[in-house]
Protein backbone atom coordinates (compact mmCIF):
# COMPACT_ATOMS: atom_id res chain seq x y z
CA UNK A 1 0.00 0.00 0.00
CA UNK A 2 1.31 3.60 -0.96
CA UNK A 3 1.76 6.07 1.79
CA UNK A 4 -1.57 8.07 -0.09
CA UNK A 5 -3.54 5.39 0.12
CA UNK A 6 -2.51 4.12 3.98
CA UNK A 7 -2.89 8.34 4.68
CA UNK A 8 -6.37 7.64 3.03
CA UNK A 9 -7.30 4.70 4.81
CA UNK A 10 -6.47 6.45 8.26
CA UNK A 11 -9.29 9.14 7.02
CA UNK A 12 -11.86 6.64 6.41
CA UNK A 13 -11.47 5.11 9.14
CA UNK A 14 -11.63 7.33 11.76
CA UNK A 15 -13.06 10.70 10.11
CA UNK A 16 -16.84 11.37 8.89
CA UNK A 17 -16.96 13.91 6.66
CA UNK A 18 -18.07 17.38 8.09
CA UNK A 19 -18.95 16.03 11.34
CA UNK A 20 -16.64 16.79 13.74
CA UNK A 21 -18.76 14.87 16.50
CA UNK A 22 -18.25 11.22 15.39
CA UNK A 23 -14.55 11.93 13.76
CA UNK A 24 -12.01 10.28 15.47
CA UNK A 25 -9.33 12.69 14.94
CA UNK A 26 -6.44 12.24 17.38
CA UNK A 27 -6.95 8.36 16.68
CA UNK A 28 -6.23 8.76 12.74
CA UNK A 29 -3.37 11.11 13.44
CA UNK A 30 -1.83 8.65 16.13
CA UNK A 31 -1.52 6.33 12.59
CA UNK A 32 0.00 8.38 10.61
CA UNK A 33 2.86 9.49 13.58
CA UNK A 34 3.69 6.14 13.58
CA UNK A 35 4.18 5.65 9.70
CA UNK A 36 5.90 8.87 9.90
CA UNK A 37 8.09 7.51 12.51
CA UNK A 38 9.01 4.38 10.23
CA UNK A 39 9.34 6.48 6.82
CA UNK A 40 12.25 7.74 5.32
CA UNK A 41 13.81 11.20 5.43
CA UNK A 42 12.62 11.39 1.69
CA UNK A 43 9.36 10.10 2.92
CA UNK A 44 8.39 11.55 5.96
CA UNK A 45 6.90 15.30 4.22
CA UNK A 46 4.23 13.57 3.35
CA UNK A 47 3.78 12.09 6.06
CA UNK A 48 3.40 15.40 7.61
CA UNK A 49 1.21 16.55 5.28
CA UNK A 50 -1.65 14.21 5.99
CA UNK A 51 -0.95 14.82 9.60
CA UNK A 52 -1.62 18.59 9.31
CA UNK A 53 -4.60 18.42 6.58
CA UNK A 54 -6.10 16.69 10.45
CA UNK A 55 -4.86 19.34 12.12
CA UNK A 56 -6.88 21.49 10.17
CA UNK A 57 -10.22 19.58 10.91
CA UNK A 58 -9.13 19.78 14.42
CA UNK A 59 -9.04 23.07 14.17
CA UNK A 60 -12.38 24.30 12.73
CA UNK A 61 -13.52 22.14 15.56
CA UNK A 62 -11.46 24.13 18.12
CA UNK A 63 -13.42 27.33 16.61
CA UNK A 64 -16.93 26.48 15.32
CA UNK A 65 -18.04 23.67 18.27
CA UNK A 66 -20.31 25.23 20.46
CA UNK A 67 -22.13 22.54 22.63
CA UNK A 68 -21.11 21.32 26.08
CA UNK A 69 -17.65 18.75 26.09
CA UNK A 70 -18.01 15.47 26.28
CA UNK A 71 -17.05 15.11 29.76
CA UNK A 72 -18.13 17.50 32.84
CA UNK A 73 -15.80 20.51 33.53
CA UNK A 74 -13.55 19.06 36.68
CA UNK A 75 -10.39 20.95 38.16
CA UNK A 76 -8.13 17.79 39.84
CA UNK A 77 -4.95 18.27 41.23
CA UNK A 78 -3.55 20.20 38.30
CA UNK A 79 -6.87 22.44 36.55
CA UNK A 80 -8.67 20.86 33.94
CA UNK A 81 -7.88 18.52 30.91
CA UNK A 82 -9.55 17.02 28.21
CA UNK A 83 -9.35 16.38 24.64
CA UNK A 84 -8.70 19.01 22.36
CA UNK A 85 -11.56 19.82 20.10
CA UNK A 86 -14.06 17.34 21.72
CA UNK A 87 -13.45 19.16 25.49
CA UNK A 88 -11.00 21.98 24.91
CA UNK A 89 -12.19 24.46 22.05
CA UNK A 90 -12.70 28.29 22.16
CA UNK A 91 -16.67 28.41 23.74
CA UNK A 92 -15.93 26.16 26.35
CA UNK A 93 -12.33 27.84 26.87
CA UNK A 94 -14.33 31.11 26.85
CA UNK A 95 -16.73 29.52 29.38
CA UNK A 96 -14.54 28.36 31.94
CA UNK A 97 -12.39 31.80 32.15
CA UNK A 98 -15.87 33.47 32.16
CA UNK A 99 -16.44 30.84 35.57
CA UNK A 100 -12.87 32.53 36.77
CA UNK A 101 -14.69 35.95 36.48
CA UNK A 102 -17.41 34.67 37.88
CA UNK A 103 -15.82 33.46 41.14
CA UNK A 104 -14.23 37.13 41.65
CA UNK A 105 -17.66 38.20 41.70
CA UNK A 106 -18.90 35.82 44.48
CA UNK A 107 -15.89 36.58 46.55
CA UNK A 108 -17.69 40.01 47.42
CA UNK A 109 -20.07 37.91 49.56
CA UNK A 110 -17.18 35.21 50.49
CA UNK A 111 -14.49 35.75 52.96
CA UNK A 112 -12.86 32.02 51.97
CA UNK A 113 -12.87 32.47 48.63
CA UNK A 114 -11.55 36.13 48.64
CA UNK A 115 -8.65 35.16 50.92
CA UNK A 116 -8.05 32.15 48.68
CA UNK A 117 -7.89 34.53 45.68
CA UNK A 118 -5.73 36.94 47.67
CA UNK A 119 -7.41 40.15 46.15
CA UNK A 120 -10.18 42.35 47.96
CA UNK A 121 -12.65 42.65 44.92
CA UNK A 122 -13.41 42.40 40.79
CA UNK A 123 -11.84 45.78 40.54
CA UNK A 124 -8.43 45.07 42.74
CA UNK A 125 -8.75 41.77 39.92
CA UNK A 126 -9.41 43.41 36.97
CA UNK A 127 -6.40 46.46 38.18
CA UNK A 128 -4.09 43.57 38.68
CA UNK A 129 -4.40 41.91 35.66
CA UNK A 130 -4.46 38.11 34.29
CA UNK A 131 -1.22 36.31 32.50
CA UNK A 132 -1.94 34.03 30.05
CA UNK A 133 0.35 31.66 28.29
CA UNK A 134 0.16 28.23 27.03
CA UNK A 135 2.41 25.24 25.96
CA UNK A 136 3.24 24.06 22.26
CA UNK A 137 0.06 21.86 22.00
CA UNK A 138 -1.65 22.35 18.70
CA UNK A 139 -3.63 25.37 18.82
CA UNK A 140 -2.51 26.96 22.06
CA UNK A 141 -2.65 30.42 20.37
CA UNK A 142 -6.61 30.37 19.34
CA UNK A 143 -7.51 28.70 22.46
CA UNK A 144 -5.41 31.63 24.66
CA UNK A 145 -7.37 34.34 22.17
CA UNK A 146 -10.22 32.78 23.21
CA UNK A 147 -9.74 33.39 26.90
CA UNK A 148 -7.98 37.33 26.49
CA UNK A 149 -11.74 37.76 24.72
CA UNK A 150 -13.33 37.31 27.84
CA UNK A 151 -10.89 39.09 29.50
CA UNK A 152 -10.88 41.96 27.75
CA UNK A 153 -14.52 42.40 27.37
CA UNK A 154 -14.65 42.21 31.12
CA UNK A 155 -11.60 44.94 31.44
CA UNK A 156 -9.06 42.66 32.70
CA UNK A 157 -5.36 43.80 32.15
CA UNK A 158 -3.78 40.80 30.15
CA UNK A 159 0.05 40.17 30.03
CA UNK A 160 0.55 37.69 27.17
CA UNK A 161 3.76 35.42 27.10
CA UNK A 162 2.73 33.59 24.64
CA UNK A 163 4.44 29.65 24.60
CA UNK A 164 5.70 29.84 28.04
CA UNK A 165 6.36 26.55 30.85
CA UNK A 166 4.75 26.73 33.61
CA UNK A 167 7.43 27.90 36.20
CA UNK A 168 7.78 31.12 34.27
CA UNK A 169 4.63 31.95 33.92
CA UNK A 170 3.76 31.77 37.66
CA UNK A 171 7.40 33.66 38.16
CA UNK A 172 5.29 36.58 35.90
CA UNK A 173 2.20 36.63 38.79
CA UNK A 174 4.74 37.36 41.36
CA UNK A 175 7.24 39.73 39.21
CA UNK A 176 3.92 41.67 38.61
CA UNK A 177 1.73 41.13 41.44
CA UNK A 178 -1.10 39.77 39.01
CA UNK A 179 -4.22 38.61 40.55
CA UNK A 180 -3.74 35.32 38.85
CA UNK A 181 -2.84 32.99 35.88
CA UNK A 182 -4.40 30.92 33.10
CA UNK A 183 -2.01 28.44 31.57
CA UNK A 184 -3.70 26.52 28.62
CA UNK A 185 -1.61 22.83 29.36
CA UNK A 186 -2.01 19.24 30.13
CA UNK A 187 1.11 18.91 31.49
CA UNK A 188 2.74 15.84 30.85
CA UNK A 189 -0.29 14.35 28.87
CA UNK A 190 -0.79 12.53 25.48
CA UNK A 191 -1.36 15.08 22.51
CA UNK A 192 -4.43 14.41 22.39
CA UNK A 193 -4.97 16.48 25.28
CA UNK A 194 -5.68 19.61 25.72
CA UNK A 195 -5.49 21.56 29.54
CA UNK A 196 -6.51 24.63 31.39
CA UNK A 197 -4.34 25.61 34.83
CA UNK A 198 -5.41 28.68 37.04
CA UNK A 199 -3.50 29.92 39.96
CA UNK A 200 -4.35 32.77 42.08
CA UNK A 201 -2.27 35.95 42.98
CA UNK A 202 0.02 33.28 45.26
CA UNK A 203 1.12 32.16 41.63
CA UNK A 204 0.80 28.48 42.99
CA UNK A 205 -1.92 25.82 42.38
CA UNK A 206 -5.44 26.66 43.00
CA UNK A 207 -6.67 25.90 46.81
CA UNK A 208 -9.84 23.54 46.26
CA UNK A 209 -12.64 25.81 47.11
CA UNK A 210 -11.41 27.81 44.37
CA UNK A 211 -10.96 24.65 41.67
CA UNK A 212 -14.31 23.70 43.12
CA UNK A 213 -16.42 26.94 42.61
CA UNK A 214 -14.60 27.17 38.88
CA UNK A 215 -15.87 23.48 38.26
CA UNK A 216 -19.55 24.55 39.74
CA UNK A 217 -19.99 27.59 38.13
CA UNK A 218 -18.49 26.55 34.40
CA UNK A 219 -21.37 24.01 34.72
CA UNK A 220 -23.94 26.32 35.77
CA UNK A 221 -22.60 28.56 32.56
CA UNK A 222 -22.80 25.50 30.26
CA UNK A 223 -26.20 24.94 31.21
CA UNK A 224 -27.49 28.52 31.32
CA UNK A 225 -24.97 30.65 30.11
CA UNK A 226 -23.42 33.77 30.60
CA UNK A 227 -24.18 36.17 28.55
CA UNK A 228 -23.12 39.50 30.67
CA UNK A 229 -19.04 37.91 30.97
CA UNK A 230 -19.03 36.13 27.61
CA UNK A 231 -18.93 38.07 24.67
CA UNK A 232 -21.66 37.08 21.39
CA UNK A 233 -18.62 36.94 19.48
CA UNK A 234 -15.23 35.50 20.16
CA UNK A 235 -11.88 37.01 18.44
CA UNK A 236 -9.89 34.58 17.36
CA UNK A 237 -8.25 35.80 14.61
CA UNK A 238 -6.71 38.93 16.28
CA UNK A 239 -2.76 38.50 17.73
CA UNK A 240 -2.79 39.27 21.55
CA UNK A 241 0.40 41.03 20.87
CA UNK A 242 -1.02 43.86 18.14
CA UNK A 243 -3.96 44.86 20.69
CA UNK A 244 -2.94 47.41 22.91
CA UNK A 245 -4.90 46.63 25.93
CA UNK A 246 -2.74 43.96 26.08
CA UNK A 247 0.86 43.97 27.38
CA UNK A 248 3.55 41.60 25.82
CA UNK A 249 4.96 39.26 28.61
CA UNK A 250 8.48 38.30 28.51
CA UNK A 251 7.83 35.09 31.20
CA UNK A 252 11.91 34.41 31.20
CA UNK A 253 12.73 37.29 32.34
CA UNK A 254 10.50 37.66 35.08
CA UNK A 255 11.85 34.01 36.48
CA UNK A 256 15.49 35.45 36.09
CA UNK A 257 14.46 38.63 38.20
CA UNK A 258 12.77 36.43 40.80
CA UNK A 259 15.63 34.37 40.92
CA UNK A 260 17.88 36.71 41.35
CA UNK A 261 15.58 38.92 43.56
CA UNK A 262 15.78 35.84 46.17
CA UNK A 263 19.48 34.78 46.15
CA UNK A 264 19.55 35.80 49.94
CA UNK A 265 17.02 33.08 50.26
CA UNK A 266 17.84 29.74 48.40
CA UNK A 267 21.64 31.23 47.85
CA UNK A 268 21.74 30.32 44.41
CA UNK A 269 24.14 32.78 42.39
CA UNK A 270 22.15 32.57 38.63
CA UNK A 271 24.97 34.66 37.42
CA UNK A 272 27.81 33.48 38.61
CA UNK A 273 26.82 29.89 37.86
CA UNK A 274 26.20 31.13 34.06
CA UNK A 275 29.77 32.34 33.90
CA UNK A 276 31.20 29.27 35.00
CA UNK A 277 29.16 27.02 32.80
CA UNK A 278 30.17 28.98 29.96
CA UNK A 279 33.87 28.68 31.18
CA UNK A 280 34.03 25.28 32.35
CA UNK A 281 35.25 22.41 29.36
CA UNK A 282 35.05 19.90 31.88
CA UNK A 283 31.06 20.24 31.89
CA UNK A 284 28.55 19.05 29.21
CA UNK A 285 25.08 19.74 29.41
CA UNK A 286 22.34 17.50 27.67
CA UNK A 287 18.79 18.36 27.49
CA UNK A 288 15.59 16.63 26.00
CA UNK A 289 12.71 19.22 25.63
CA UNK A 290 10.38 16.69 24.09
CA UNK A 291 9.35 19.31 21.62
CA UNK A 292 7.84 21.28 24.36
CA UNK A 293 7.46 25.03 25.62
CA UNK A 294 10.90 24.67 27.08
CA UNK A 295 12.61 24.05 24.24
CA UNK A 296 12.25 27.95 23.15
CA UNK A 297 13.71 29.31 26.72
CA UNK A 298 16.70 27.09 27.31
CA UNK A 299 19.49 28.74 25.64
CA UNK A 300 18.79 31.82 26.81
CA UNK A 301 17.79 30.18 30.66
CA UNK A 302 21.83 29.58 30.10
CA UNK A 303 22.84 32.51 28.57
CA UNK A 304 23.76 30.89 25.32
CA UNK A 305 26.78 28.86 26.48
CA UNK A 306 29.02 27.78 23.79
CA UNK A 307 27.43 24.86 21.96
CA UNK A 308 29.74 22.23 23.07
CA UNK A 309 28.64 23.21 26.90
CA UNK A 310 24.78 22.50 25.94
CA UNK A 311 23.04 20.43 24.13
CA UNK A 312 19.33 20.18 23.09
CA UNK A 313 17.54 17.16 21.92
CA UNK A 314 13.98 17.10 20.56
CA UNK A 315 13.91 20.97 20.28
CA UNK A 316 12.11 21.81 16.89
CA UNK A 317 8.36 22.02 16.65
CA UNK A 318 5.76 18.92 16.77
CA UNK A 319 2.62 18.89 18.73
CA UNK A 320 2.46 14.86 18.05
CA UNK A 321 5.51 14.58 20.29
CA UNK A 322 7.04 12.44 17.31
CA UNK A 323 4.76 10.27 19.07
CA UNK A 324 5.94 9.06 22.43
CA UNK A 325 4.14 10.02 26.06
CA UNK A 326 5.81 13.00 27.01
CA UNK A 327 6.67 12.87 31.05
CA UNK A 328 10.25 12.59 32.27
CA UNK A 329 10.45 8.66 31.64
CA UNK A 330 13.27 6.38 32.00
CA UNK A 331 12.02 4.75 28.76
CA UNK A 332 12.32 8.95 27.18
CA UNK A 333 15.64 9.32 28.85
CA UNK A 334 17.28 7.23 26.43
CA UNK A 335 18.46 9.47 24.00
CA UNK A 336 19.84 11.26 26.63
CA UNK A 337 22.31 8.56 27.91
CA UNK A 338 23.25 8.20 24.18
CA UNK A 339 23.82 11.10 23.90
CA UNK A 340 26.03 11.65 26.86
CA UNK A 341 28.01 7.87 26.35
CA UNK A 342 29.81 9.51 23.71
CA UNK A 343 30.66 12.87 25.16
CA UNK A 344 34.53 12.98 26.67
CA UNK A 345 33.75 15.35 29.48
CA UNK A 346 34.14 14.13 32.94
CA UNK A 347 31.24 16.15 34.16
CA UNK A 348 28.16 15.20 32.41
CA UNK A 349 24.58 15.99 33.43
CA UNK A 350 21.73 15.29 31.73
CA UNK A 351 17.68 15.97 32.08
CA UNK A 352 14.40 15.77 29.88
CA UNK A 353 11.68 18.13 30.96
CA UNK A 354 7.96 17.92 30.18
CA UNK A 355 6.15 20.09 28.06
CA UNK A 356 5.10 22.60 30.14
CA UNK A 357 8.07 22.86 32.16
CA UNK A 358 7.00 22.03 35.34
CA UNK A 359 8.87 18.82 35.79
CA UNK A 360 12.53 17.03 35.17
CA UNK A 361 14.46 14.04 35.63
CA UNK A 362 18.01 13.44 35.69
CA UNK A 363 20.97 11.04 34.70
CA UNK A 364 25.31 11.67 34.74
CA UNK A 365 24.83 9.69 32.21
CA UNK A 366 25.61 6.80 33.99
CA UNK A 367 22.52 7.18 36.77
CA UNK A 368 19.39 8.19 36.30
CA UNK A 369 18.05 10.31 39.12
CA UNK A 370 14.34 10.60 39.81
CA UNK A 371 12.84 13.79 41.96
CA UNK A 372 12.72 10.90 44.59
CA UNK A 373 16.42 11.07 44.92
CA UNK A 374 17.02 14.58 43.15
CA UNK A 375 14.44 16.44 46.04
CA UNK A 376 16.29 14.89 48.91
CA UNK A 377 19.94 15.82 47.06
CA UNK A 378 18.45 19.30 46.95
CA UNK A 379 17.87 19.45 50.50
CA UNK A 380 21.34 18.50 51.22
CA UNK A 381 22.95 20.82 48.89
CA UNK A 382 21.05 23.76 50.32
CA UNK A 383 21.47 22.75 53.68
CA UNK A 384 24.83 21.51 54.25
CA UNK A 385 26.89 23.21 50.98
CA UNK A 386 24.61 26.82 50.54
CA UNK A 387 24.52 26.92 54.69
CA UNK A 388 20.63 27.05 55.13
CA UNK A 389 18.36 26.18 57.73
CA UNK A 390 15.05 24.80 57.54
CA UNK A 391 12.52 21.95 57.17
CA UNK A 392 12.37 19.91 53.92
CA UNK A 393 8.60 19.33 52.08
CA UNK A 394 7.47 16.48 50.37
CA UNK A 395 4.71 14.59 49.29
CA UNK A 396 3.63 11.66 51.30
CA UNK A 397 4.15 9.13 47.57
CA UNK A 398 7.74 10.39 47.83
CA UNK A 399 10.78 8.73 48.72
CA UNK A 400 11.60 8.59 52.46
CA UNK A 401 15.16 9.76 51.67
CA UNK A 402 14.35 13.03 52.40
CA UNK A 403 13.30 11.69 55.95
CA UNK A 404 15.98 9.77 57.07
CA UNK A 405 18.58 13.08 56.20
CA UNK A 406 16.20 15.22 57.86
CA UNK A 407 16.06 13.50 61.00
CA UNK A 408 19.97 13.31 61.13
CA UNK A 409 20.06 16.91 60.08
CA UNK A 410 17.75 17.73 63.04
CA UNK A 411 15.32 19.32 61.16
CA UNK A 412 11.42 18.71 60.57
CA UNK A 413 9.83 17.26 57.78
CA UNK A 414 6.10 18.76 55.83
CA UNK A 415 4.53 15.64 54.13
CA UNK A 416 0.97 16.24 52.70
CA UNK A 417 -0.59 14.01 50.63
CA UNK A 418 -0.10 14.32 46.95
CA UNK A 419 -0.41 17.43 44.93
CA UNK A 420 2.00 20.52 44.64
CA UNK A 421 -1.09 23.10 46.32
CA UNK A 422 -0.40 20.86 49.16
CA UNK A 423 2.44 22.54 50.02
CA UNK A 424 1.00 25.87 50.81
CA UNK A 425 1.30 26.16 54.98
CA UNK A 426 5.53 26.29 54.03
CA UNK A 427 6.06 27.63 50.78
CA UNK A 428 8.53 30.31 53.22
CA UNK A 429 9.71 27.69 55.38
CA UNK A 430 10.45 24.74 53.57
CA UNK A 431 14.21 25.28 51.95
CA UNK A 432 13.03 22.12 49.02
CA UNK A 433 9.73 21.15 48.78
CA UNK A 434 9.32 18.28 46.09
CA UNK A 435 6.58 15.30 45.00
CA UNK A 436 7.64 11.66 43.18
CA UNK A 437 6.27 13.02 40.16
CA UNK A 438 9.21 15.12 39.04
CA UNK A 439 8.07 18.23 40.45
CA UNK A 440 10.67 20.83 42.33
CA UNK A 441 10.69 24.61 44.02
CA UNK A 442 12.80 25.91 46.61
CA UNK A 443 12.30 28.47 49.10
CA UNK A 444 12.10 32.03 47.39
CA UNK A 445 11.15 30.96 44.54
CA UNK A 446 7.66 29.96 42.61
CA UNK A 447 4.95 27.68 44.70
CA UNK A 448 4.45 26.00 41.57
CA UNK A 449 6.69 23.40 40.51
CA UNK A 450 9.36 24.44 38.37
CA UNK A 451 11.86 22.19 35.63
CA UNK A 452 13.99 25.21 35.15
CA UNK A 453 14.94 25.97 38.72
CA UNK A 454 15.71 22.05 39.04
CA UNK A 455 17.89 22.36 36.23
CA UNK A 456 19.90 25.19 37.26
CA UNK A 457 20.09 23.43 40.83
CA UNK A 458 21.62 20.75 39.02
CA UNK A 459 23.67 22.40 37.28
CA UNK A 460 25.26 24.37 40.44
CA UNK A 461 25.81 20.74 42.61
CA UNK A 462 27.85 19.46 40.02
CA UNK A 463 29.93 22.72 39.77
CA UNK A 464 30.09 23.49 43.02
CA UNK A 465 31.11 20.10 43.97
CA UNK A 466 33.24 19.28 40.94
CA UNK A 467 31.66 15.82 40.80
CA UNK A 468 28.88 13.30 38.57
CA UNK A 469 25.06 14.10 40.51
CA UNK A 470 25.60 10.18 40.88
CA UNK A 471 28.63 10.55 43.06
CA UNK A 472 27.32 12.92 45.18
CA UNK A 473 24.08 10.53 45.74
CA UNK A 474 26.08 7.89 46.18
CA UNK A 475 27.88 9.49 49.18
CA UNK A 476 23.82 10.89 50.61
CA UNK A 477 22.83 7.26 50.52
CA UNK A 478 25.96 5.77 52.32
CA UNK A 479 25.83 8.12 55.01
CA UNK A 480 21.91 8.58 55.15
CA UNK A 481 20.53 5.44 53.92
CA UNK A 482 19.60 3.37 51.06
CA UNK A 483 16.01 3.71 49.50
CA UNK A 484 14.67 2.13 46.07
CA UNK A 485 11.48 3.16 45.35
CA UNK A 486 9.65 2.69 42.11
CA UNK A 487 5.73 3.40 40.81
CA UNK A 488 2.77 2.82 38.40
CA UNK A 489 -0.48 3.12 37.49
CA UNK A 490 -3.27 0.68 36.10
CA UNK A 491 -6.44 1.82 34.09
CA UNK A 492 -9.66 0.36 35.62
CA UNK A 493 -13.07 1.03 35.04
CA UNK A 494 -14.69 2.55 37.69
CA UNK A 495 -14.70 5.66 38.36
CA UNK A 496 -15.95 8.14 41.38
CA UNK A 497 -17.82 6.59 44.28
CA UNK A 498 -18.35 3.07 42.85
CA UNK A 499 -13.68 3.47 42.93
CA UNK A 500 -13.39 5.04 46.26
CA UNK A 501 -15.87 1.95 47.79
CA UNK A 502 -13.58 -0.48 46.03
CA UNK A 503 -10.44 0.96 47.00
CA UNK A 504 -11.44 0.96 50.56
CA UNK A 505 -10.93 -2.40 50.92
CA UNK A 506 -8.33 -1.95 51.65
CA UNK A 507 -8.78 -1.26 55.39
CA UNK A 508 -8.42 -4.97 55.81
CA UNK A 509 -4.90 -3.92 55.76
CA UNK A 510 -4.39 -2.18 59.16
CA UNK A 511 -1.70 -2.10 61.63
CA UNK A 512 -0.27 -5.85 62.61
CA UNK A 513 -1.85 -7.17 59.31
CA UNK A 514 0.59 -8.76 56.88
CA UNK A 515 1.30 -8.70 53.16
CA UNK A 516 2.89 -11.27 51.12
CA UNK A 517 6.52 -10.06 49.45
CA UNK A 518 7.71 -12.59 47.44
CA UNK A 519 8.26 -15.47 49.71
CA UNK A 520 8.48 -13.34 52.71
CA UNK A 521 5.74 -12.57 54.57
CA UNK A 522 5.94 -8.87 56.23
CA UNK A 523 4.18 -6.90 58.75
CA UNK A 524 2.51 -3.83 58.26
CA UNK A 525 3.28 -1.61 61.06
CA UNK A 526 1.19 1.68 60.60
CA UNK A 527 -0.76 3.63 57.95
CA UNK A 528 -1.10 7.06 56.55
CA UNK A 529 -4.63 7.59 55.05
CA UNK A 530 -4.52 11.17 54.54
CA UNK A 531 -4.33 10.29 50.25
CA UNK A 532 -5.32 6.85 49.58
CA UNK A 533 -3.51 4.30 51.82
CA UNK A 534 0.21 3.87 52.35
CA UNK A 535 1.04 0.72 54.22
CA UNK A 536 4.40 0.87 56.22
CA UNK A 537 6.45 -2.54 56.56
CA UNK A 538 8.74 -3.49 59.45
CA UNK A 539 11.39 -3.49 57.46
CA UNK A 540 10.74 0.25 56.82
CA UNK A 541 9.93 -0.42 53.18
CA UNK A 542 5.82 0.66 51.62
CA UNK A 543 3.39 0.28 49.79
CA UNK A 544 0.88 3.10 48.84
CA UNK A 545 -2.34 3.09 46.39
CA UNK A 546 -4.29 6.02 45.47
CA UNK A 547 -6.81 7.20 42.58
CA UNK A 548 -5.18 9.35 40.24
CA UNK A 549 -6.75 12.89 40.57
CA UNK A 550 -6.35 13.82 36.71
CA UNK A 551 -6.84 10.18 35.22
CA UNK A 552 -9.22 7.44 35.12
CA UNK A 553 -6.39 5.27 36.85
CA UNK A 554 -4.93 3.71 40.55
CA UNK A 555 -1.47 4.76 41.04
CA UNK A 556 0.45 2.44 43.50
CA UNK A 557 4.05 3.78 44.43
CA UNK A 558 6.46 1.51 46.69
CA UNK A 559 9.54 1.90 48.34
CA UNK A 560 11.82 -1.03 49.15
CA UNK A 561 15.42 -0.86 51.48
CA UNK A 562 16.81 -3.58 49.13
CA UNK A 563 16.90 -2.95 44.67
CA UNK A 564 15.75 -6.70 44.66
CA UNK A 565 12.75 -6.21 46.68
CA UNK A 566 11.05 -3.29 44.58
CA UNK A 567 10.07 -5.50 42.12
CA UNK A 568 8.58 -7.23 44.54
CA UNK A 569 6.32 -4.79 46.36
CA UNK A 570 4.96 -4.19 42.95
CA UNK A 571 3.79 -6.91 42.62
CA UNK A 572 2.46 -7.29 46.36
CA UNK A 573 0.58 -4.15 45.25
CA UNK A 574 -0.99 -5.12 42.05
CA UNK A 575 -2.17 -8.64 44.52
CA UNK A 576 -4.35 -6.29 46.76
CA UNK A 577 -5.51 -4.47 43.43
CA UNK A 578 -6.62 -7.83 42.00
CA UNK A 579 -7.83 -8.81 45.54
CA UNK A 580 -9.95 -5.86 45.99
CA UNK A 581 -11.45 -6.71 41.88
CA UNK A 582 -9.60 -3.76 40.44
CA UNK A 583 -7.38 -5.57 38.52
CA UNK A 584 -7.80 -9.32 36.98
Amino acid sequence: MTIAHEILAASADCIVSGNHEQSRYFEAIKRLVAGRNKASSADRQQWQAGIDQIYQLIEDEIRTRTGKPTKAVAFGTSGWRGTLGKDLFARSVAVVTAAILGMYREAAGNQEIRHALGVADFAEMQRRGCVVGFDNRFGGPLLARAAIAVLRANGVKVYYAGEATTGALSASVLIHQAAFSINLTPSHNPLEYGGFKYNAADAGPAAPILTDTITRLAGEYLESGAPDLIPAQLDLDTAPETVAEVVAEDALASWQQLVRAKVGLHGIDYDRLLAELAGNRDIVVCVDAVHGAARGYLGRLLNNPPPERLVLLRSTVDPTFGGIAPEPSSANMQPVMTTLAARPEPLKLGAIIDPDGDRIRFTDGTVEISMNQFGAMAYHFLHQIKGKRGMVAKTVASSNLANGLAVQLGEEVFEPKVGFKEFKPVIDQALVFFEESDGISVIGHTPEKDAFIGLILAIDMTLSLNKPLGQYLAEIEDRFGHYYPDRDGVVVSQQGESLLRSLDKLRTYGPGSEVRVGEKTQTITSVIDIDGRKMILADGSWIMIRPSGTEPKVRFYVEARSPAETALLVKSAKSMLAEIGLLP
